[in-house]
């Protein structure tokens, strides 16, 4: 099987729709295993927000899986992680909301970057090909 960007794009998609979809059906696990104790409020409202990202993460999830990327779509999309990795550093070091739980964002911060990159070199090749 040859690797494609559909498949790279759709791997990009996953993180997406896995964590996003956790945050949207189980907000109070998400909270209660990555926010540090002080920081918690296991409340309804924070259920509700929660909820919100993980719906928003969900939305993006299904818009990387079912368009198709460019060659520039791809390196736009690995500037745009980049702050990403500013925000895991910050609120884990930082300001410590988050616990070390937040690794698993990190490590899919880190998958998509690379899936980023591989997806850039090989659209580029098919789009230089035609296809």
């Amino acid at each position: 099987m040859t690797i494609t960007p559909l498949h790279l794009q759709r791997l990009i998609a996953l993180p997406y729709l896995i964590l996003g979809g956790w945050c949207l059906l189980a907000p109070h696990m998400v909270e209660g295993l990555m926010i540090n104790p002080a920081f918690q409020h296991l409340s309804p409202t924070s259920a509700l927000l929660i909820g919100c990202f993980g719906a928003q993460a969900v939305l993006g999830g299904l818009f990387i899986w079912f368009s198709r990327f460019t060659a520039q779509t791809f390196l736009i999309y690995a500037f745009a992680l980049l702050p990403f990795f500013v925000f895991n550093y910050w609120f884990v070091f930082e300001i410590p909301i988050f616990n070390r739980w937040m690794a698993l964002d990190l490590g899919s911060n880190a998958l998509m970057l690379g899936l980023t990159v591989w997806g850039w070199r090989l659209a580029r090749k098919h789009e230089a090909l035609g296809g």
